[in-house]
């Protein structure tokens, strides 16, 4: 059907009486200028052009375009029709519509109510939404269901230079089947997001927005039309990206993929929050939130749609059987030490392995026979007055650092601003990091001891512990001097100090839950974990107990009271495995890339907290607690689900192309052959290049 339209120029108001010429431009579409009597009067009629329109095959350029690109550039709102009202184009249709622009939806799903409080024309009919002639058409389907929706939609509804956008978190799959599907007179924006409701629910200022102009028109109205559809997220504060899809995707592979992959495998461990949260377990447990409100289906579409993901993923499987073996070839070989060095390395006097004692947690400790090793140890109540003068007269305390390592010098540096008297001793010579720092150094255990600390803080690590202690000469010491560790595991050291000091020692477990790089810029509101195992009932050794403790609660820190078994029990199931993850990922060389999504920024400071830490330090979180072994085990059950669910929903794609068009043809009444073993092989490998080529 044709009809004509009389339309002015559109340069000029419709009673403008002084017209130019238009007949060399237009003369197919003229009327020659004439004049017509009526009984009253004659009308002059100026040459006017007429447009021949057809429904559903407009002219590419006719003057209605032309009087919309003029309306187009005089305003910054967009009609944009969204595909897919999910909870991803529910989120960005809610900014939308706040900006001004108009917003329409279609949707397989009746999100009608959800359309109307947002201010958003919802349509159940594609046909519909297209006949409406949205300028953007904004793709929001599922990675796996836009093929399938691309072809569904009435393309011959909407205007020939419509410009269609995507929003899939690959980018050379999307950019492939548009090119393919749409006619070559639509425009094409490939971007990517890089967050969604809840790792944006609050704003999308410095969140990435990663796009290519994959084509566009070299017309103005369709050239600022593209530039306003970005300016959507450019006003909101998004970091925008140009960047082509094939780049895209090669960072998407090393940082996309694998942070959703530890955010499932975690998710499926069923980690809770605990009372004494590490900022590391934490930043997991945001991870694990923000990844399992996305659906499975997105999870797969990362892994199927992205040609990198495999190789990441089978890197990731590598890592962690790597840190697999190297813990356990360290356990080996302290069991093989166990059996055939330990009488080699200690004198006679001093061989205890016939009467080693082995708790649960795997500690080897000796029988409680040698609580007292000498007989020049003071009388209990010698130093009580000292003592007592030394507490009541003043807050601070003299404190000796024994391992003073990295943690022993972080440590030292609050203890010193604070006031206290610092010592130190290792077997290292750190004394001009001692001196630096107001310390006094010691290179002689005896003399150290000698000097009478109130306060032996051990900052050994979990390996060395038990030879430092026993290699203190502890008889050198008051008799009630307070004996303080740091270590991450507890049941262990608290087992130590209760076989191998003199019964009058005072004994206070702890764990501050940071280090020298968590806690590098202050210890406020990071956890401080404390057991008083063993502290007398005089009052000067209860204040020197408290006065202790609150050198960290002076800093802000969460003091937790919590007894060493149950401290263990909850360390196993957050500090294991955050540092099972740091490490595993580590292995990966994971770099920064120029669009690193939140999760992904988690798990880079992740690997940077992890890394500072020796391989005995993460060695002894493994061997000296019961639970470890459990959690490790869980870690490698989640993941091998995982990979069993990535693989038995490629196994039903694949299945699906060998089988699903069975029922298309007659099924014969006998019972069929099995196919030789090379017509099997060769359907598997017709259907594996048909898979890789929709990949590609």
């Amino acid at each position: 059907m044709l009809s004509l339209s009389l339309l002015h120029h559109p340069s000029l108001p419709p009673n403008n009486s002084s017209l130019p010429s238009l007949s060399r431009s237009f003369s197919l579409y003229s009327l020659n200028p004439t004049t017509i009597t009526t009984a009253t009067s004659s009308i002059s009629l100026r040459r006017k052009k007429l447009k021949i329109r057809a429904l559903d095959a407009a002219q590419p350029y006719d003057y209605e375009s032309k009087l919309a690109a003029t309306h187009f550039h005089n305003t910054r709102h967009l009609k944009i029709g969204i595909i897919g009202f999910g909870n991803f184009g529910q989120f960005l249709a809610k900014t939308l519509v706040s900006q001004g622009h108009t917003v329409l939806a279609y949707s397989r799903s009746d999100h009608s109510q959800a359309a109307a409080s947002l201010g958003v024309s919802f349509f159940t009919n594609p046909h519909d939404l297209c006949e409406e002639h949205p300028e953007v058409i904004l793709l929001c389907t599922s990675i796996i269901s836009t093929e399938r929706v691309l072809q569904s939609l009435p393309l011959q509804r909407l205007k020939r230079n419509t410009l269609f956008v995507d929003v899939l978190s690959v980018k050379e799959f999307p950019k492939n089947l548009l090119l393919e599907a749409l006619p070559p007179d639509f425009d094409v924006i490939c971007t990517h997001p890089m967050f969604g409701p809840q790792s944006a629910k609050h704003t999308w200022k410095g969140r990435f927005f990663v796009y290519e102009k994959v084509r566009i028109g070299s017309d103005d109205s369709r050239i600022s039309r593209c530039d306003k559809f970005l300016n959507a997220f450019e006003r909101e504060g998004c970091r925008m990206v140009e960047m082509s899809c094939v780049e895209h995707d090669k960072y998407a592979a090393g940082s996309q993929f694998i942070t959703h992959t530890v955010g499932r495998v975690l998710e499926m461990l069923n980690l809770e929050s605990t009372p004494i949260n590490t900022k590391g377990y934490e930043t997991l447990l945001e991870m694990v939130e923000n990844t399992s409100a996305d659906s499975f289906d997105l999870y797969y579409g990362l892994f199927m749609y992205n040609k990198s993901a495999l190789e990441m993923l089978e890197r990731l499987d590598s890592a962690f059987e790597s840190l697999r073996n190297e813990l356990f070839g360290r356990l080996h070989g302290v069991v093989r030490n166990q059996l055939f060095d330990k009488a080699k390395r200690l004198p006679p006097e001093r061989n205890y392995a016939a009467g080693f004692n082995w708790p649960q947690n795997g500690a080897a400790l000796p029988p409680t026979s040698l609580a007292i090793r000498s007989q020049d140890v003071a009388q209990p109540n010698e130093y009580k007055g000292q003592i007592s003068k030394s507490v009541d007269d003043s807050s601070k305390l003299k404190i000796a650092v024994v391992g003073f390592g990295n943690f022993g010098q972080f440590l030292a540096k609050t203890l010193v601003r604070q006031g206290h008297t610092v010592l130190a001793y290792s077997r290292s010579d750190y004394s001009d990091v001692a001196q630096e720092l107001g310390v006094s150094y010691f290179s002689n255990a005896d003399d150290l001891c000698e000097e009478h600390p109130e306060v032996i803080l051990l900052c050994s690590s979990i390996l060395s512990t038990e030879r430092v202690l026993k290699s203190l000469p502890l008889q050198r010491l008051k008799r009630n001097t307070l004996f303080v560790d740091v270590l991450s595991v507890k049941e262990f050291p608290r087992s130590l100090f209760l076989q191998y000091l003199p019964p009058d020692f005072d004994v206070l477990c702890t764990h501050p839950m940071f280090g020298s790089e968590s806690g590098k810029k202050g210890w406020n509101g990071l956890p401080f974990v404390y057991d008083k195992v063993r502290v007398a009932n005089d009052e000067s050794r209860v204040s020197r107990c408290d006065q202790f403790l609150n050198i960290f609660a002076r800093e802000g820190c969460q003091m937790v009271e919590m007894s060493c078994a149950e401290h263990d029990w909850h360390a196993a199931g957050f500090q294991f495995i955050t540092h099972t993850m740091g490490r595993v990922l580590e292995k990966l060389g994971l770099e920064s890339t120029p669009i690193n999504t939140i999760g992904y920024e988690t798990l880079l400071n992740l690997v940077e907290n992890t890394a500072g830490d020796s391989f005995d330090l993460y060695y002894g979180l493994f061997m000296y607690n019961a639970n470890a072994m459990e959690q490790l085990e869980r870690l490698d059950h989640s993941f091998e689900s995982l990979k069993k669910q990535l693989f038995g929903r490629l196994h039903g794609v694949l299945r699906k192309q060998l089988f699903g068009n069975a029922e298309k043809f007659q099924v014969s009444q006998e019972k069929p052959m099995l196919p030789k073993h090379s017509q099997s092989s060769a359907a598997l490998a017709s259907s594996s290049d048909t898979l890789h080529a929709q990949n590609n």
